[in-house]
């Protein structure tokens, strides 16, 4: 409605309050990760907000203290063990806890024939998107530990339900990766009461493609017309927003006793074109 409010901290109608729990959100300078971030704030959590980008974490946090929320800016390299250690140690001294992780930093790095995708462009997106999701949830599991908590992994429906994203080999196995993670860690951590679930996003209005590298694709594409679009329910791409919202979910108690589950947020894309 034109003119309407944005909700405000812990005002957001009809959902669970995450009073005075804290959430760190990687990747949260744009895209999923800021409306995620966002969202955990607009309910009520202090966010830690990371990313390599300083400029970026800066307006994430702008955006929620100009709501009345909290924020914490966290400039590090999820590749980075170190990074991530001190960023959580800042997050230790300003709150003195952590109950949610957000692992949603991720690139899609070269898209290109698997001849010619080289050892080197394979293992940057493999470290960013697959290690990256590793250490952001290692490193969190000694504040996770002392009360319980839950982790969400951004994953995508390339590698979990569709392929055929032509020259995205890289990317989907590290996504497919994620889903493997999440499952193994679900089971090993519930008895430290920390639930790991993945989310595997199809089509959302982001600035991924900005980092995406497309390279003699249309050598190997097998051509595919869907005429009347490839988003069966929305007719479009989805927006950070909903993802947010799915994420918010299942960080909250009312997913409870769901853990080392995948959930596809696509529209039924990834069943038109899996």
């Amino acid at each position: 409605m034109e003119g309407a409010k944005e909700p405000t901290r812990a005002s957001v109608p009809g959902v669970q309050s995450f009073g005075a729990r804290v959430a760190v959100v990687t990747g949260a300078g744009t895209g999923i990760g800021r409306a995620a971030a966002i969202q955990l704030a607009r309910r009520g959590a202090n966010v830690g907000v990371l990313s390599h980008d300083e400029g970026n974490v800066r307006e994430t946090v702008a955006s929620i203290e100009g709501a009345g929320g909290e924020a914490l800016a966290l400039v590090a390299d999820v590749r980075s063990e170190a990074a991530l250690t001190a960023a959580y140690g800042e997050v230790e001294r300003r709150w003195g806890r952590l109950d949610m992780v957000v692992a949603n930093a991720g690139i899609n790095g070269v898209h290109a024939p698997l001849d010619e995708l080289t050892l080197a462009e394979w293992e940057h997106t493999l470290a960013t998107n697959l290690t990256g999701t590793f250490l952001t949830v290692k490193l969190a599991l000694p504040l996770l530990r002392r009360r319980g908590g839950a982790v969400v992994v951004t994953a995508s429906v390339n590698g979990t339900r569709t392929f055929s994203n032509t020259g995205a080999t890289a990317y989907s196995c590290s996504k497919a990766g994620q889903v493997a993670f999440a499952k193994m860690t679900a089971l090993e951590l519930a008895r430290d009461r920390i639930r790991v679930n993945v989310i595997c996003p199809g089509a959302i209005t982001t600035a991924i493609d900005d980092n995406t590298e497309r390279r003699n694709i249309e050598r190997v594409r097998i051509p595919v017309e869907f005429p009347q679009g490839n988003h069966p329910l929305a007719g479009g791409p989805g927006t950070p927003d909903q993802v947010a919202r799915l994420i918010a979910f299942l960080l909250s108690d009312d997913a409870d006793h769901i853990t080392g589950t995948e959930v596809w947020i696509d529209g039924g894309e990834s069943l038109l074109i899996g």
